[in-house]
């Protein structure tokens, strides 16, 4: 996915090692760490476990039947009670849980008193209208606190979330929302974007149109926007919230009852309802992200991600506020109202901890240090990375001019599916190299495999896989087992297949490549070529359609779209933005196309194949690939001179 990441190795002799004042207050000091994990892996993630507050001790660690897995069983547990409750019993009562900053420069503090207060209040508004143990909601919501009260009381009762990221079209929150039978949706009137006032509820409504299941909407007002209200099914948050006791007893769950479903792109055009429970991956993150990120309590973390995405529930929500975190919470974009707003916030709130995307640090590099070196991010102690591999050139702009050169870097690799950080330096005691993101986590097995399953030698590229069940998996696809087996467990029989490349360094050091299946990367997210193609032959102009993933300087991959015409139908400048335009309002901006290569026909095998291989080749300017079984080689002079226009 990364040139660089890949080919160059000189990045593998660059090594930084961890500063000796950083590593000796270090939470994980000792690399005997992984021996302990290695030798004895159910009592180490038992050891984790027993840092969280169980009603009821598990009887047996780990039950095994591959490829399905259970952690902890019989052991009782409420993810929300771990997150807020047992905070209230010592002085984290009056310490701030979330501090939140609005684009407006709006600003909240919610200490763990406070998010108690209106979690309980929250919980029992669901119960009012009728949620109970085990209905599913959908949350539809901006980078606002009521989304993390909204998850957190789902938590509370028994009612399994399905969070919706807030930039999906109103057609794939339909189909979200009737795949998980949600019965209540949670959205707000709109959220600010670069100082507009961006519709959700609008997209809702339309939704809902084609929604059997739901039954209520809560609305929180966020931009004072006017929205259709439907009598006796929309009601206002606030107005709930005004009548709802404080108060409201938690619902003592299974460890292997489900906490969330979360929808993730996958190679056919229908997204996967990812199914996590409570104990397991409770653990899992509240493990990760204390190691990880060496959480020491006057820390103020900040992770960028929206709460629409994996990194949002695990290491917003759950991770940090299970471990009695300072979480900042920000709704806006990086560039407004100028550059240096990330900057800024973290000069105002004196962030200690900072977890972003290398799709927004190269657009930091190409901006310019200017706008860092304006600010005083002297208060930075870790530095983090997620989301997509991050190329060596990107890593040492990272280290350099916001960690100042001081500051340990974590680049994480992990999934939807893993629910936790799977590979990942120990910032006390990991030596770091630029684009790598190190060795398998303690307790965690990851290896690099051939095409049969043979982990490679060094320096040779393979497939990505987990060897070890862990705790924080992925236990199913939401009403579709087969799918789970067939999609991550028969490639490799006995083994995890991740869907990643990657190389294997001398040193053991895990260099991820990016996606070897049908889903393109942009921007830390995951879209399926199917969906995208399945959305441009919707159009009636379109006949064929072909997507592929490109490399792009900032994104990391681009969309790129080949299609041939219906008969009759020309090509102008004007269909192409109806079809980018077309595709938008299917699944999302995400999803828009960056380019529209329209030809008289796609280059296929004989047999009819469509050569992906080829595109990619040609949308990325590299030298072309065997093209002797093309039934038609011409087509490939015809793209690459409608490439060569771009």
């Amino acid at each position: 996915m990364f040139r660089s990441n890949m080919m160059d190795f000189a990045a593998e002799e660059q090594v930084f090692y961890p500063d000796i004042s950083f590593s000796i207050r270090a939470n994980v000091r000792d690399t005997r760490i992984y021996d302990w994990a290695g030798i004895d892996y159910e009592g180490f993630w038992a050891t984790e476990a027993e840092q969280l507050h169980w009603y009821r001790p598990w009887d047996k660690v780990l039950d095994w039947q591959p490829p399905f897995a259970q952690w902890f069983v019989g052991g009782k547990i409420n993810a929300c009670y771990n997150c807020v409750d047992r905070h209230l019993s010592s002085w984290r009562r009056n310490k701030a849980a979330i501090i939140f900053e609005g684009e407006l420069g709006d600003q909240q503090v919610l200490t763990y008193q406070d998010l108690y207060r209106e979690v309980t209040k929250f919980a029992n508004v669901l119960r009012g209208l009728g949620v109970k143990k085990g209905d599913l909601v959908s949350i539809y919501m901006p980078m606002i606190p009521q989304a993390v009260v909204a998850m957190l009381a789902c938590a509370r009762i028994g009612a399994p979330h399905s969070v919706v990221f807030g930039g999906f079209s109103a057609e794939a929150l339909r189909d979200r929302i009737n795949d998980a039978g949600a019965k209540v949706v949670v959205t707000a009137d709109g959220c600010w974007r670069r100082g507009k006032a961006i519709p959700l509820k609008q997209n809702v409504d339309i939704a809902l149109t084609q929604c059997p299941s739901v039954e209520k909407v809560v609305v929180v007002e966020r931009t004072r926007s006017e929205v259709y209200m439907e009598p006796g099914r929309d009601l206002w948050y606030h107005e709930l919230m005004q009548q709802a006791p404080i108060g409201c007893e938690p619902e003592v769950m299974d460890a292997e009852d489900i906490l969330f479903i979360l929808y993730t792109s996958g190679t056919t055009g229908k997204p996967k309802g990812i199914v996590h429970t409570t104990g397991g991956y409770l653990t899992g993150v509240t493990s990760t992200h204390r190691n990880l990120f060496d959480l020491k309590e006057d820390d103020v973390y900040w992770c960028t991600a929206d709460i629409g995405w994996i990194t949002g529930h695990s290491y917003i929500v759950y991770g940090p506020l299970a471990n009695g975190a300072t979480v900042l919470l920000f709704e806006g974009a990086p560039d407004y109202p100028a550059r240096d707003r990330f900057w800024e916030i973290i000069e105002k709130y004196r962030v200690t901890i900072f977890y972003t995307a290398p799709t927004a640090i190269r657009l930091f590099m190409k901006w310019g240090e200017v706008w860092p070196n304006g600010r005083d991010l002297s208060s930075l102690r870790v530095l983090g990375s997620v989301g997509e591999p991050i190329n060596p050139e990107a890593w040492l702009w990272y280290h350099k001019h916001i960690g100042r050169e001081k500051c340990p870097i974590v680049d994480t690799w992990w999934q939807t599916e893993t629910g936790m950080v799977m590979v990942a330096p120990l910032p006390g005691i990991t030596p770091t190299k630029p684009g790598s993101a190190t060795v398998s986590l303690p307790g965690v097995a990851v290896d690099v495999v051939d095409e049969l399953g043979n982990p490679v030698e060094a320096g040779h590229s393979g497939y990505l896989v987990i060897k070890k069940p862990w705790p924080a998996m992925l236990r199913t696809v939401y009403k579709d087992p087969q799918r789970y087996v067939d999609q991550y467990w028969s490639r490799f029989p006995g083994l995890y297949f991740t869907g990643d490349g990657a190389r294997r360094d001398k040193d053991g050091y895990i260099w991820v490549s990016g996606r070897v299946d049908d889903v393109i990367n942009v921007s830390g997210h995951r879209i399926g070529t199917a969906e995208v193609e399945s959305a441009l032959v919707e159009h009636p102009a379109v006949a064929e359609a072909a997507v592929i993933g490109r490399y792009h300087e900032l994104k990391g991959q681009a969309v790129s779209a080949f299609i041939t015409l219906r008969e009759g139908v020309a090509w102008a400048p004007e269909l192409e933005k109806d079809l980018k335009a077309h595709v938008a309002k299917k699944i999302g901006g995400l999803a828009r196309p960056e380019e529209i290569i329209c030809a008289w026909e796609l280059p296929k095998t004989r047999s009819g194949k469509i050569m992906r291989r080829l595109l990619k080749d040609i949308a990325e300017g590299r030298v072309l690939g065997d093209i002797s079984t093309l039934a038609d080689p011409t087509v490939i002079h015809q793209l690459m001179n409608k490439k060569s226009a771009f």
